[in-house]
């Protein structure tokens, strides 16, 4: 079982930067991809980013795409959403996200199976 957890989140004004961190363990870190889900207030969980196991795929949402950029190290075991330009519809809490298994079949949240704490994002206005 992999355990994953999430830093980095906070308030930021809108056009605003943050960049969140997910740190793992208890798994082969570099054999697996990794993905970025939000959640917002009285919303499902959403898809926001991906990427494969090596960094060179990436898969992102249509509402992130060219703000937002995820990226790995695998001697750090630890994968990174960098997010450009917010916006206050980014607010939402953050989750790192684990596949059930190696790859990315670009499924969205039923790809994957552990999840971190969670990190909250406030973009305000």
């Amino acid at each position: 079982q992999v355990q994953l957890v999430e830093s980095g989140g906070g308030l930021v004004q809108a056009g605003g930067s943050l960049r969140l961190s997910c740190a793992a363990s208890g798994r082969t870190f570099s054999s697996y991809a990794m993905g970025w889900f939000r959640q917002a207030p009285g919303k499902e969980r959403e898809f926001v980013a991906a990427i494969s196991w090596s960094g060179v795929r990436t898969y992102y949402a249509d509402s992130v795409k060219g703000r937002f950029t995820i990226s790995r190290d695998n001697a750090k075991n630890t994968v990174y959403l960098q997010m450009n330009s917010l916006k206050p519809e980014d607010t939402a809490v953050y989750y790192c996200a684990a596949p059930h298994f190696q790859y990315y079949s670009g499924n969205g949240i039923a790809d994957f199976g552990s999840w971190g704490q969670g990190t909250q994002v406030t973009v305000s206005s």
